[in-house]
């Protein structure tokens, strides 16, 4: 029996699927993407390709979401009668989303809010978002639900490629990740989030489609020998090479259910460039 009182907040940049938000009445807070002529709410009035098209004249920033956007969900969800929150929040180590919906939901009079650390970005923090949904949907109470929650961190992980590492660069994203070397030397890394949430190479390759193999074998050996796995593709005008990884994971995980597949946030997109290929791995046993 759904849990009627928990509501599950996320940012834009988990990347959640669209039809599982809907299936579970998550909430979202979008992220900002700010040219110099206009500010845009992401996924709301731009998509990723809109950010594609235009990088070659104006590389964007984003920020957080406005205190009064964030302000004005709060109410929302009060108003549908809920009286607690789960926000979950890409990784505080990339973002300050996941800080400011802290402060502002200390600050909520008739909602108790946890907000979620996911140290993850994209798609691997929305696996954790949408097993938080299912959690809450199976009833699971709030004091065993965020034991749960804060022990699947841990159980997640996402790996991905980038074309070019100019972007991560320009956007202050590049964390551990070192760029000049792979540039000269055709060195394509796979890039992942640490224990901290801060962007790291996990491994370096000659070429994309050596890096992409690579990507593969790492998700192989954080799987070992579990058997309920969740897995997600997600690409970043890559389509192609998207698709070809998800049928390449369909046959090295055969117990895998379902491999979610999409395209990543107007967001995401303006820190990675084009190219970006990425997976996210949740261990569910």
């Amino acid at each position: 029996m759904a849990n009627k009182e928990i509501a599950v907040l996320v940012d834009s940049g988990t990347d959640v699927p669209q039809e599982v938000m809907d299936k579970y009445g998550v909430f979202m807070i979008p992220l900002q993407i700010i040219y110099k002529e206009k500010t845009y709410t992401d996924k709301i009035d731009i998509t990723p390709q809109q950010v594609y098209d235009r990088l070659h004249e104006e590389v964007p920033s984003t920020s957080l979401p406005e205190g009064r956007a964030i302000a004005a969900i709060f109410e929302q969800i009060k108003e549908q009668g809920y009286t607690k929150v789960v926000a979950v929040t890409i990784s505080s180590g990339l973002s300050g989303t996941h800080n400011v919906l802290r402060l502002l939901g200390e600050e909520q009079k008739d909602l108790e809010v946890y907000v979620l650390d996911t140290k993850s970005v994209g798609i691997g923090a929305g696996l954790q978002a949408i097993t938080t949904a299912e959690l809450v949907d199976q009833g699971y109470s709030w004091e065993e639900l965020i034991p749960i929650l804060e022990r699947k961190v841990k159980e997640s992980s996402v790996y991905f490629n980038v074309a070019t590492l100019e972007y991560l660069q320009k956007g202050g994203r590049i964390g551990l990740v070192a760029s000049i070397v792979g540039t000269a030397l055709r060195l394509n890394p796979t890039i992942s989030c640490n224990e901290e949430g801060i962007y790291y190479t996990v491994a370096k390759s000659r070429g994309r489609k050596k890096s992409i193999e690579k990507m593969v074998k790492i998700v192989k050996e954080f799987v070992g020998d579990h058997s309920k796995v969740r897995l997600a593709v997600a690409h970043g005008d890559a389509l192609e090479e998207g698709q070809k990884l998800r049928d390449e994971l369909k046959k090295v995980f055969p117990q895998v259910e379902e491999i979610l597949f999409g395209m990543i946030s107007p967001a995401l997109v303006v820190h990675t460039g084009p190219g970006l290929l990425g997976m996210a791995v949740q261990l569910l046993d």
